[in-house]
């Protein structure tokens, strides 16, 4: 895609999130017609990449009484099989084996399009389904970048689908509990959050050329990305940790943390500024992507700070994968999916609650396109893509950064006292792992202005827009607001 185009998608964003406000009423007035079915059919399911995160998606449909895995997509057709085999065995129906997703949603017969591929078909699969009427469970991040999260949610609202984000924390009832108690004021006013993936992750192996399996077919493994030669040892899962493909644990665990963050803050928009800063610290390898880093959010009075901790680390409030919540009366620790732990100012429990399972988020999801009511879901699409939206922000900031000394850092945030103390912390949990912090370690990204069409503006902002979208590769196209 020329920088021409990519700068349409760019302009194209106002557009869209003004004709998304114009179909507002769409969340609560879906067209009500009921999925044509007769008494006691079930749903078919399509589930799109079975190697990973969509074994959940095979046992969260298949276990619902309503449903049935009518279909499995994978570009490695030994998987593709082996997963249609359990899923007969332990549900006594054996889905059809696709390698190309166009041909399940080429099949009428198909009502939902479950998705699980890697981060960069998150958003043109979810098109392409609902373009094929089908409603659609996409797994987070809901994009690869900023304007095709936008996209889904323009196309959902356009074809009037049921569309669920995989941030099954918003359908845990102690998760959902905490935070009505949080907006109900349990600790007062609150305008800080913290979100934390403290999650070791060693290094993915030296940067080469290797061979990709034969059993893969590269090019639907690729699709909008680049076909590029493969430059690490592994293919699967890896993908995350170089920009092609993936984006991050900011954007793989931590979105998560930062859809929990922004629904406790109370914020439904990119905020008004952003600015990130890491590194990838304490090896080499083939990643791009930092595995050190902080996130800086603002919503005017409101903070969201957010933290990547790759190397070995303690737990921050008892948390290493949470959220934390500071309000004027007390604060609050969730360090698990399912909710968590309310404290006074002096550390005394209030309240505590943790209960739940990823089945309910499948099953809200369901109930929602059984009776056509978008306004049932705990994750739709929108809420999906502004958390998605945030961490690609953030690791805009990052890749525009330059490299500077940990003092230099520290001198930059001298009068905030939010980041500096983040800041100091990393530098620490830094030292603990023997990183060497002499020179220009650390890339400090600069300090993006966010509009509320979601584009920048100020300084940066020409190469920052740019990387609101991607180069797609033909005919992976995810299509502009006009061609949806």
């Amino acid at each position: 895609m020329r920088k021409s185009s990519r700068r349409q998608f760019v302009t194209e964003n106002a557009l869209a999130i003004a004709a998304c406000a114009l179909a507002g009423t769409a969340k609560t007035t879906m067209a009500r017609e009921a999925v044509v079915k007769k008494a006691g059919d079930k749903l078919r399911v399509a589930v799109i990449g079975v190697n990973g995160r969509g074994v959940s998606h095979l046992m969260g449909f298949g276990n619902h009484p309503d449903c049935v895995v009518a279909a499995i997509v994978d570009v490695d057709k030994n998987v593709g099989a082996a997963k249609a085999e359990t899923i007969e065995k332990q549900f006594g129906t054996r889905p059809k084996v696709y390698v190309d997703m166009r041909e399940a949603f080429d099949d009428k017969s198909i009502d939902i399009a479950s998705i699980a591929t890697p981060n960069h078909w998150h958003s043109l699969a979810a098109i392409w389904a609902i373009q094929a009427g089908k409603d659609v469970y996409v797994e987070k991040p809901v994009s690869h970048n900023v304007s095709e999260g936008r996209r889904v949610v323009e196309a959902a609202r356009k074809y009037q689908r049921i569309v669920q984000c995989g941030t099954q924390s918003r359908s845990m009832p102690g998760m959902r509990n905490i935070i009505d108690q949080i907006h109900g004021g349990a600790i007062g006013e609150v305008t800080l959050a913290r979100g934390l993936c403290y999650k070791p992750r060693g290094p993915i192996g030296a940067r080469g050329e290797y061979e990709v399996p034969a059993n893969i077919d590269y090019d639907k493994w690729c699709g909008p990305a680049p076909m590029s030669p493969l430059t690490r040892p592994k293919l699967h899962y890896d993908w995350h940790w170089q920009w092609d493909c993936g984006n991050g644990d900011l954007g793989n665990q931590g979105i998560h943390q930062v859809d929990i963050a922004r629904w406790g803050l109370g914020e439904s928009s990119l905020g008004e500024s952003v600015q990130s800063i890491g590194g990838r610290l304490g090896y080499v390898d083939a990643g791009d992507t930092p595995n050190t880093q902080i996130s800086l959010y603002r919503f005017g009075t409101k903070t969201l700070v957010f933290e990547v901790r790759g190397l070995k680390t303690n737990s921050y409030r008892e948390a290493k994968i949470g959220v934390i919540f500071e309000g004027s009366k007390g604060y609050c620790v969730c360090p698990t999916y399912e909710g968590g732990v309310l404290y006074d100012n002096d550390g005394k429990e209030i309240a505590k609650q943790i209960s739940g399972n990823e089945q309910l988020h499948f099953d809200n999801f369901v109930q929602a396109v059984q009776t056509r009511d978008n306004g049932l879901l705990h994750g739709d699409i929108l809420e999906g893509h502004l958390s998605s939206a945030l961490c690609h922000v953030g690791n805009i900031s990052y890749r525009l950064g330059e490299s500077q000394s940990a003092a230099d850092v520290l001198s930059t945030f001298a009068a905030d006292e939010i980041a500096t103390d983040a800041v100091q912390r990393m530098l620490a949990h830094l030292k603990d792992n023997n990183v060497d912090l002499s020179g220009k370690t650390l890339t400090l990204g600069p300090k993006l202005e966010i509009t509320p069409d979601e584009t920048f503006s100020g300084e940066r902002s020409i190469d920052a827009n740019l990387l609101l979208t991607r180069d797609y590769r033909a005919p992976y196209i995810v299509p502009l607001t006009k061609d949806l």
